[in-house]
Parts: C-alpha cells; sequence; structure tokens
C-alpha cells in the first residue's frame, strides 16, 4: 500500500523469500549506529541463521521501492525491531513504518529501546510513545542500558490500567515469595525478628536493587523494601 510520507515508497507484509535481505539490512544498520547503539555480540553468520530460523515466529512488515529500505518485526504485543537503512534515514520512512504498527496493533505495544539510543528515542517520543521502565541491561544480550517504551493505543487509560494490573499480579507473587524466604531466614539466624534487623544488609539490598532498576532511585527503593522487610518481618513474628 503506497503511502504519501515518501515517494514511490510501498509497505507490505514480508515474507520467508525477503528474509536474507531483511538479515542484510539488520547488520548494515547495527554497524553503522555504534556508538548510538551498542555493537552486537554475536557474529554475522549467527544473525543471519537466527533471521532464517525465526522467520515463521515472527510478523514482518517492510518498506521498499524496489529494494527493501526499512523493516518493523512483531511478535504479539511487542515491536521487536524497526530499522531503516543507514542512507534513507530522516526521510519518513521509520515514521511510515510505526505507523503501520500502530494500526496493526491498535490497542497497543511495547517495544526496548537503548538509553544510548538518544536518536530512536527522539522519534519515538515525536510519535506519541512513552518510556515506562529503565534498566541495567543485564536482560539483554550486549549487557546495555535499555527502556521500555509503549504506545498506549487507541485507549490510554485501559492500556495503561491493563499494564498496572499485569505488573500487580506480578508483584504480589514476588513480595510473597520475598515474606516466604524471609521467614525461612530468621529459623537461621541468632536473633529473628524484628530486633534482628541488619541495616548493613538492607542497604546492600537496596544498592543492588538501584543498579538493576536505576530508574527507581536508591531513595524511593529504601523506602519500599524498609516497608517490605518491616511487614515481612511483622508477620513472622504474628505468625511464630
Amino acid at each position: 500500500m503506497p503511502t504519501d510520507d515518501v515517494a514511490d515508497l510501498v509497505l507490505r507484509p514480508g515474507t520467508a523469500e525477503d528474509i536474507e535481505e531483511i538479515a542484510e539490512l539488520f547488520l548494515a544498520t547495527r554497524r553503522d549506529a555504534v556508538p548510538q547503539m551498542p555493537p552486537v555480540v554475536s557474529d554475522d553468520e549467527k544473525i543471519r541463521t537466527w533471521f532464517r530460523e525465526n522467520v515463521e515466529s515472527q510478523e514482518y512488515w517492510l518498506a521498499e521501492d524496489g529494494d527493501i529500505l526499512g523493516y518493523a518485526m512483531l511478535d504479539g504485543p511487542w515491536l521487536n525491531a524497526l530499522y531503516v537503512g543507514p542512507h534513507r534515514q530522516g526521510s519518513g520512512i521509520g515514521a511510515a513504518l510505526l505507523d503501520l504498527v500502530k494500526a496493526q496493533r491498535p490497542d497497543g505495544f511495547g517495544l526496548w529501546v537503548f538509553a544510548s539510543n538518544d536518536r530512536a528515542r527522539s522519534f519515538y517520543h515525536r510519535n506519541g510513545l512513552i518510556e515506562l521502565e529503565h534498566t541495567d541491561g543485564s536482560g539483554n544480550s550486549e549487557r546495555s542500558p535499555d527502556i521500555r517504551m509503549v504506545w498506549p493505543g487507541q485507549e490510554p487509560l485501559a492500556f495503561l490500567r491493563s499494564q498496572i494490573d499485569e505488573v500487580d499480579g506480578e508483584l504480589a507473587l514476588l513480595l510473597a515469595r520475598r515474606f516466604a524466604l524471609t521467614t525461612a531466614v530468621q529459623g537461621f539466624k541468632e536473633n529473628p525478628g524484628q530486633s534482628g534487623r541488619d541495616a548493613e544488609r538492607e542497604a546492600e539490598i537496596v544498592a543492588r536493587m538501584a543498579a538493576h532498576a536505576p530508574g527507581l532511585g536508591v531513595a524511593a527503593l529504601s523506602r519500599i523494601m524498609h516497608t517490605v522487610i518491616g511487614e515481612s518481618l511483622d508477620a513472622y513474628e504474628r505468625d511464630s
């Protein structure tokens, strides 16, 4: 389907026949993006193999004018990649692909972007995405700090509330595990319960958590964990 943003640009679904060209575009774009993006950690042939082996599990949309100029790769509610070749960036191709993704996912979608990639972050901000989560990068292969962004869809309040509900469900299970572990460790302490709280140990916990989630900050995490630990110790003492 043609778009008015770029003359002669066509957007279409990608197929298995396109995968070799998509892989080469990815490699060229990532090489050109250093240092805005960290270098990929796999060699080129492993990356080509990944694209070949995962072609059926991903949904591809391409921008082309005879050659593939850019692509978006979707997996359910995630935009796993949006790349435009080095020599065609800034010409509206990325925006055209992103508009297409919004049409395909009207209820919203998420993506990860490297914190160092100011150009991409600015592009997504201009196009209505918001930043939700900052990490230390321990979850990606490059081990580079990254950010989870979302487009909240046509009903932003409903989308964001659904995200909150999902996190709350995960948080409830994690708190239950945290309380259970706190109870278990008391049996091995010389001085269990509130009287045996270890301020140095709690400071280490907060520092470690802040390193994983730098967006939260030490002060906020300290207050949160003071309450979590205190409540779990209170529960231990009530049940002892």
